[in-house]
């Protein structure tokens, strides 16, 4: 491979099997680690001190400097969320993070993530219907982009606040290598055009073990990271949308775990019950297998009800064709 390769796929283990009969058609190799409230690995798969882009996994981490500013002290629990949503564009998505730049006195052309159709079907459909193109607020990282733009005026900062050397950036860099114990070796641009900082999976994992941990009245970050991790598990509608892995997962632990997605299959989990924090990396960037490796690990770690429907769905199937054939199972491989 070229000077980009990141080494990825060196330690893997086959994490996911999909299959088709009686055959197993396809196999996502990956990573997983798991920590404790200290960041210290209690179980891992593959290789848990691979380097990664965490991308949209690390959304918390990125809205820490918001709240420990002061900048967004008198934020709602929804807000929050969206701080560290990445939504699909529904209507609730949209009205709300333009109701919040309204009160910043801000609009749609403040934003500095782009404009993308939503992943929202009904919300796409309604733009097709009216011969219109999506705007900035459909971005599925708009409200994450909101609460930078508030975290910039507060430091009397530029408007170019995705910009790497940008205050705002130069804070999130500082909290996020501060959480994961570890400097990070560089950046990529995400998606959204903000800084993406790598970093070890174990190291991501050790920063969801410390949100999980974080107990109200233990300090500023320690506040910061409950009030983010509770608003999360809170509002999952907001922090994904309707028939989405983040959302479905959390109604159906009772508001009790927050999970997040990232581009490229990374999933992360914070579990404060257990004071645990989890990581995942799948090598290929299948969406579906790390969703299954995120399931099963909440099961394993008694959280989820292996019965549960998303647990089923994510994990096991069966599936089904167009005429409700059952064609095959999936089978997650955490021995």
């Amino acid at each position: 491979m070229g000077n980009g390769d990141t080494g990825v796929s060196d330690g893997a283990v086959d994490l996911v099997a999909e299959i088709r009969g009686d055959a197993v058609e396809s196999v996502h190799r990956g990573h997983v680690a798991i920590c404790d409230g200290a960041g210290q690995v209690v179980e891992a798969w593959g290789n848990p001190s691979v380097l990664i882009y965490p991308r949209s996994s690390c959304k918390m981490v990125q809205a820490l400097p918001l709240l420990e500013s002061g900048a967004g002290a008198r934020l709602t629990q929804a807000q929050l969320a969206l701080a560290c949503a990445s939504h699909q564009g529904a209507a609730e998505h949209t009205q709300a993070v333009g109701r919040w730049l309204d009160a910043l006195g801000m609009g749609e052309t403040d934003l500095r993530c782009g404009a993308h159709m939503p992943y929202s079907d009904a919300a796409k459909a309604d733009l097709i219907r009216a011969g219109e193109g999506p705007c900035q607020l459909h971005n599925n990282c708009s409200g994450k982009h909101a609460g930078f733009l508030m975290l910039a005026r507060h430091l009397n900062a530029g408007r170019e606040y995705v910009d790497p050397d940008h205050a705002v950036q130069l804070a999130v860099r500082r909290a996020f290598e501060e959480v994961t114990e570890m400097e990070s070796p560089g950046f990529g641009i995400d998606g959204c055009s903000a800084p993406n900082f790598r970093t070890r999976l174990d190291a991501l994992a050790g920063a969801m073990g410390r949100f999980a941990a974080a107990r109200t009245g233990g300090g500023v970050r320690a506040d910061a990271m409950v009030r983010l991790r509770e608003a999360m598990a809170a509002e999952p509608l907001l922090v994904a949308g309707e028939g989405r892995a983040c959302t479905d997962l959390m109604e159906a632990m009772g508001g009790q775990v927050a999970v997040k997605t990232g581009a490229e299959a990374v999933y992360v989990a914070i579990v404060p019950e257990l004071e645990r924090g989890v990581a995942v990396k799948i090598v290929d960037g299948g969406v579906r297998a790390a969703e299954a490796v995120i399931a099963k690990l909440l099961v394993r770690l008694g959280v989820l009800d292996a019965g549960a429907p998303v647990a089923q769905r994510l994990t096991e199937g069966p599936f089904r064709n167009c005429r409700g054939i059952v064609t095959g199972r999936r089978e997650v491989m955490l021995t």
